[in-house]
């Protein structure tokens, strides 16, 4: 009445393990997420010092650099010279902006028990949240 099913099923497949794609592991995904909000996070740092030179700014993209380093096995950032090019420029937009991306930097970090870049993030939050009038920082 029917006529059997001659080949095999796409879940029996699957379920072989024998794919044409490589797998990444969860932690192998989490470093590459963290080292993308780190390098959102360098990157705008980068600009808040082209735009009011800080020793404190300059630290922080340092260690940022450093980390990424880290993460990325000895693959150290691309860091572009950037200039302030806006004819106003606003570093409260920018500190809103670095103190979002540190904060998913931190719980990314914090998913894979990355304790150092973990309180890279937390100073770099408090340290943007500082730079902000607290009116301005509620009103993001």
């Amino acid at each position: 009445m029917y006529e059997p099913i001659r080949s095999k099923s796409v879940h029996s497949t699957m379920a072989d393990g024998t794919t044409d794609f490589p797998h990444r592991s969860r932690d192998e995904e989490l470093d590459i997420q963290l080292a993308g909000h780190l390098a959102a996070l360098l990157a705008v740092t980068d600009e808040l010092r082209a735009l009011a030179p800080d020793a404190d700014l300059d630290a922080a993209a340092d260690r940022l650099a450093e980390q990424m380093t880290r993460l990325r096995g000895g693959q150290a950032p691309v860091r572009l010279q950037v200039a302030a090019t806006r004819p106003e420029p606003c570093p409260a937009a920018l500190h809103r902006r670095a103190h979002t991306l540190a904060a998913r930097a931190l719980v990314v970090a914090a998913s894979r028990a990355d304790t150092a870049v973990a309180i890279l993030a937390a100073e770099r939050m408090d340290a943007h949240s500082a730079a902000l009038d607290p009116r301005e920082f509620a009103a993001s």
